[in-house]
């Protein structure tokens, strides 16, 4: 399987994510996370803080991912869904150190940030979907 980031000419470098990414391989098998919140794997909250929620979020996408015999390397997709711009963009670093602590240095993803109004879980400050290739059998 091979992964290629698209970055289109004289188009400045974006930080920590690609513009988008092509896979190609003679089989791949495509997985799709459903999105992942900040408890743990009883449904259940441990902290109300946003990094810690982040983390724990990635954390429960890693465990689903294993499930079907994927890595973050087979990342190519990423939406997180957040409850507040402000806070994100504010702990922006800290945030990055939790998905480089859980995920690696996997930059190689097409990512999407969105503030929304709320979540499902009222306790839920962001919610993470993925979407990630493997070769397939």
């Amino acid at each position: 399987m091979s992964k290629v980031l698209l970055q289109p000419p004289g188009w400045a470098a974006p930080k920590g994510y690609a513009n988008g990414v092509a896979v190609s391989g003679r089989q791949v098998c495509q997985v799709f996370v459903a999105g992942q919140i900040g408890w743990n794997d009883q449904s259940q909250f441990e902290s109300d803080d946003l990094v810690d929620q982040v983390r724990q979020a990635l954390e429960n996408v890693k465990a689903v991912l294993s499930e079907a015999g994927a890595e973050p390397r087979h990342i190519v997709r990423m939406t997180w869904y957040l409850l507040n711009k402000s806070e994100y963009v504010m702990r922006s670093r800290e945030i990055g150190m939790a998905y480089r602590d859980v995920l690696g240095r996997e930059f190689g993803v097409a990512m999407s940030a969105v503030q929304v109004a709320g979540l499902i879980e009222d306790r839920a400050k962001v919610e993470i979907e993925v979407t990630a290739v493997i070769e397939g059998d």
